[in-house]
């Protein structure tokens, strides 16, 4: 035919299946490693899988894990740093960055509240004996709870109100990680100067006293200052003052409550008040 089509019989029409094949034109091992490229190519640039990976979230335990991540030898290497005035001005850029944590200042905290109570009711029982050997030392466990509220108060809610002052002023930079972290350590010197003091004599209080509180308020002052004085308002710098106040408090407030058991035996005749037990009436001689 002029058409170029020629006629095929029904009976020459192939059935279905017969002699119908299909081929490829790839390599053989290529479609059994294509899944294995990609997965590799993907290891290769750091990734894990081709899902995007979520940050956990503020309420989940993974987000705070990585402020735990801290060993033994690092946390008392930013207690014992604390000691050194020539390290305070860098201790953040040598001891905190890029890690800043909240295990070593908690524990810090903790074994003050420990430290204060224990010697504390150490010096007093042993003041009690010195003068009233018969009598009976009773601890006042009050002392405990006093202790707790007061550093936990000032270690862990100053610096969050200062974080949260310096957000609404417009200083983002610092976190409040590294701000308690900055405090929590600060704290360190007072478990020394609480076992020195057990020595009865006044005027070594007063001398440790002073010397734990000059020591962490001029660390706090060079790593809080640098911070306030980035702010726009000169006068946020004025809260270096508050914080000072705040500090010389506290120190005065741990001389007053836990460092000034003076038990002296009673002069003359007996107590007119019927008190004879130590820590009680005049029979304790409290000597700031």
């Amino acid at each position: 035919m002029a058409s170029g089509y020629a006629p095929v019989e029904a009976d020459d029409v192939p059935e279905e299946g017969d002699g119908l094949e299909f081929k490829t034109f790839l390599p053989a091992d290529n479609s059994a490693n294509a899944g294995e490229a990609r997965g590799t190519s993907n290891v290769n640039r750091g990734y894990l899988s081709d899902q995007p990976q979520q940050r956990s979230g503020f309420w989940t335990f993974e987000y705070y894990q990585q402020y735990f991540d801290v060993d033994t030898k690092m946390v008392l290497q930013r207690c014992c740093a604390t000691l050194l005035p020539t390290s305070a001005s860098t201790y953040v850029s040598t001891h905190l960055s890029p890690s800043p944590d909240l295990y070593g200042p908690f524990w810090t905290l903790t074994t003050v509240i420990f430290a204060l109570f224990v010697f504390s009711s150490l010096a007093a029982s042993i003041s009690s004996f010195l003068s009233h050997p018969s009598a009976q030392y009773t601890y006042n466990f009050q002392l405990l709870s006093i202790a707790v509220s007061l550093v936990y108060a000032y270690g862990l809610g100053v610096p969050t109100l200062l974080w949260i002052t310096l957000r609404y002023i417009g200083v983002k930079e610092w976190s409040l990680v590294e701000a308690v972290a900055i405090w929590g350590y600060s704290q360190f010197v007072w478990i020394p100067v609480a076992a020195l003091c057990v020595i009865p004599v006044a005027i070594m209080r007063w001398v440790l006293v002073g010397l734990a509180c000059g020591l962490s308020g001029y660390f706090l002052v060079a790593n809080i200052y640098p911070v306030l004085a980035s702010a726009e308002a000169k006068a946020t710098r004025f809260l270096i003052v508050i914080i000072a106040l705040l500090h010389v408090a506290l120190a005065l407030t741990f001389k007053v409550l836990f460092f000034s058991y003076y038990v002296v035996k009673d002069l003359g005749g007996g107590d007119p008040l019927g008190s004879d037990q130590p820590g009680e009436g005049p029979a304790q001689m409290l000597r700031l």
